[in-house]
């Protein structure tokens, strides 16, 4: 049975990655923050679960009682702009220095896994009006952004070192069941107090490239028979390009009421016009995006409401 040790399993993209790798025959092992009982990792397909801080220590710990791992996720890390602006030096350890500690264990202790790095289309910056490429100019803006990308350099560097099997994924907007933050959480909850009229921040015309979970991972574990001593770099991201108003718009129909949608005009420090992918790489690996945006919205809005539903129940 194959070995698969995610860093921060216990997060959005952790746990489904979890649940899709227990289905295909692996042996998954987490580690990260927080508390997690035992009957909720095996929900999600974890076997066993380290709380704790990325540490090459702590690696050691999981090795002795895991087994050596075949395959390494590293999706520990800062997870948005606006956190890194309020508090840098702990986006920083959360990216930079985890990535530092996980990369010299595997280096000593276990150089022939493959290790793969989830990255942030933050790296590429602002200013772009066309789909970007993974050989677009680096230009991070937000210290999230620049700490993926010196998460990125660290894997690159122990790749072309070290002889260390890197893949770099360039994640996009990735929404889906069990996020609970951002834009789609956000709308969601102010509808469930308020459905007649929305009020949101920026102009509307802010372009992404949704990316569902459950595509999200089929491209992480694709990019994972891809790591190379070189660093297989790709983008997260489906190529088509949706406005931050058609996003609102599918939510409020979703959502089953006749809303009001306004703009203030006013966008938030760090966030970029237009940040959509070019997918050619990604599919040249087989990559295809099994879910719609429009199915996808409809999707997060009937898990919202059904989690709404059974808090309610139990309270």
């Amino acid at each position: 049975m194959k070995l698969a040790l995610i860093t921060g399993a216990r997060g959005f993209i952790g746990r489904h990655l979890a649940k899709t790798l227990h289905k295909q025959g692996f042996k998954v092992c987490g580690i990260g923050h927080g508390a997690w009982p035992e009957v909720e990792c095996s929900t999600w397909g974890v076997d066993y679960w380290l709380n704790g801080d990325i540490t090459k220590r702590n690696l050691d710990i999981i090795q002795a009682d895991f087994g050596q791992p075949d395959v390494v996720f590293h999706l520990a890390g800062g997870s948005s702009v606006g956190p890194s602006l309020a508090a840098p030096e702990e986006d920083f350890r959360r990216s930079v220095i985890s990535a530092a500690e996980l990369l010299e264990w595997a280096r000593l202790a276990t150089p022939d896994v493959r290790l793969v790095l989830a990255s942030s289309a933050a790296v590429y910056g602002a200013g772009h009006n066309t789909p970007i490429q993974e050989t677009n100019a680096l230009a991070p803006y937000s210290p999230y952004g620049y700490h993926k990308r010196i998460a990125e350099e660290l894997f690159e560097s122990y790749g072309k070192n070290f002889g260390l099997n890197t893949a770099i994924v360039r994640l996009f907007s990735i929404y889906g069941p069990e996020l609970k933050k951002q834009l789609l959480w956000d709308v969601c909850g102010r509808l469930s107090k308020d459905a007649s009229r929305l009020q949101l921040g920026g102009s509307g015309n802010e372009m992404r490239d949704w990316l569902h979970i459950s595509d999200a991972v089929q491209l992480l574990l694709l990019s994972a028979a891809s790591a190379c001593h070189d660093g297989y770099i790709v983008n997260g991201g489906t190529g088509v390009a949706v406005t931050v108003s058609q996003i609102a718009e599918q939510l409020c129909m979703a959502w089953g009421e006749s809303t009001s949608i306004e703009f203030s005009g006013k966008s938030r420090e760090g966030d970029p016009q237009y940040l959509v992918s070019n997918a050619t790489k990604a599919t040249s690996l087989g990559f295809t995006s099994k879910m719609s945006w429009q199915e996808g919205i409809a999707d997060y809005v009937t898990w919202f409401k059904n989690i709404n539903i059974n808090i309610g129940k139990l309270s």
